[in-house]
């Protein structure tokens, strides 16, 4: 496809010459001899390059460069300027135009501005392209990663919606067990129909029983109306059981008797209810401890662990991480209406090196708060808190102590945080050199 190209140049000599140059590099070349002409042209049509002279009676080039920016942000704007008025093309240079040239100008300066003008943009576009492509790749349905762990996930996913087995989606706090379930649902043939969460953490026991299975009236004292329990609301659907592991012994009797004979009992009712629903069971617990140790049932688990899908944490797929920033970023800038555009590289070694015990949500968290404070387009170590800058020193796993590696990487980490991180303070405080101390630093990866 032809690129397009407007002139703005009210010079009638300059605008015939720019047409011919710019004619031999094949672009469809249009021209406008005042900037109101040049708005009307923007603001009907689109343009790859937009080549405007700077000065020019009643409407300026600034006042173009304003219109393009607002109505073709993608186009590149080159200005045209005398060589007395440099500042004023580098102050449109800060609004946003894409180059500047100084007249007189030569035929070789304009082709060179333009081809590069049109390189750069190519080059956006094969980025944004890509970026796409990407996307498509690596996410299922808010689901990030192209680790092979994530590729895993995703393929067990696909296998599992097409069932209507239960399924038992475990891994550690943050790392995405709900959205995991969610993506089941609405991918197998019960998507038309309702998708119910409940934490078993959450609700007193007293009370879950009744919101799974709702209850008659006058069943307990202030049941003054008869209530549709969970079950019976996901009729057709799914039903996801949040950290199962936390539910009573009573409870998952209750739950193994829904599973094996798809009925039910409403409290206070002795009819049974039968009810097509499939469920998914999450637990951030090792259900196999806990089994062990008496707290919850082996039957039960053998009910829910048809279809196991386990997310692994997030320290364990950092190559997920750059992938993640981007996702977040794109969702907390449209919710904010900010345009942060990436993280310094100095920002994305720290966050690469992070331990992540709150897994992707404390990942999103981060995001999101420098997205809303911070007033620059890329992110710095500025915009994260101190406690992921510098870690708090870790304790051993056993509680018997540390490697020596270990302390000394604490020791460091700590006077570091006392001196405000003063290297040269710290480096005294210490007994050794600032070289010595940014050598460490490195080794440990908090350069």
């Amino acid at each position: 496809m032809t690129s397009k190209i407007l002139i703005v140049e009210d010079d009638a000599l300059m605008q015939d010459f720019l047409k011919e140059t710019l004619s031999r590099l094949e672009l469809a070349v249009e021209a406008a001899s005042t900037g109101e002409e040049a708005l009307q042209k923007i603001q009907s049509a689109d343009y790859d390059i937009i080549l405007s002279d700077l000065r020019m009676p009643a409407l300026s080039g600034i006042e173009v460069l304003k219109a393009a920016i607002s109505h073709q942000p993608e186009s590149k704007v080159v200005m045209m300027t005398a060589y007395g008025t440099v500042e004023s093309a580098v102050e449109a240079m800060k609004l946003g135009a894409f180059d500047y040239v100084t007249k007189p100008i030569s035929a070789d300066e304009v082709e060179i501005v333009v081809k590069r003008a049109l390189e750069y943009k190519k080059l956006q576009w094969e980025n944004q392209q890509l970026r796409t492509e990407i996307a498509g790749r690596y996410r299922f349905d808010n689901i990030v990663g192209k680790s092979p762990l994530m590729q895993k996930v995703f393929q067990q996913i696909e296998v599992v919606a097409e069932s209507n087995s239960t399924v038992l989606i475990t891994g550690e706090t943050g790392t995405g067990k709900e959205i995991v379930a969610k993506a089941v649902h609405y991918n197998s043939q019960r998507k038309d129909f309702p998708f119910l969460s409940i934490n078993c953490a959450s609700i007193p026991e007293g009370l879950i029983e009744s919101e799974l299975f709702g209850h008659e009236k006058g069943a307990f004292t202030g049941a003054i109306k008869t209530n549709l329990g969970r079950f019976e609301l996901a009729h057709g659907g799914t039903i996801l059981l949040d950290e199962i592991s936390e539910t009573s012994p009573a409870l998952q009797a209750k739950l193994l008797r829904v599973l094996q004979e798809k009925q039910f009992e409403r409290l206070g009712s002795g009819t049974p209810i039968l009810v097509d629903v499939r469920v998914i069971a999450t637990s951030n617990r090792d259900l196999g401890e806990q089994i062990k140790r008496g707290k919850f049932r082996q039957d039960l688990f053998y009910r829910l662990n048809v279809l196991p899908i386990h997310l692994p944490p997030l320290r364990e797929r950092k190559e997920d991480i750059p992938l993640l920033i981007d996702f977040f970023l794109e969702r907390y800038n449209k919710e904010s209406g900010k345009r942060v555009q990436k993280v310094d590289e100095k920002a994305l070694e720290v966050l690469m090196n992070y331990h992540w015990p709150g897994n992707v949500r404390e990942l999103e968290n981060y995001i999101e708060r420098a997205v809303v404070v911070s007033k620059k387009p890329v992110l710095t170590l500025s915009d994260f808190p101190r406690e992921l800058v510098y870690p708090p020193a870790e304790e051993s796993a056993d509680g018997e102590g540390q490697s020596l590696a270990q302390a000394e990487k604490n020791l460091i980490l700590k006077t570091l945080r006392d001196c405000s991180d003063n290297r040269t303070r710290t480096a005294e405080k210490l007994g050794i050199t600032t070289r010595t101390l940014r050598n460490k630093l490195k080794e440990y990866g908090m350069q």
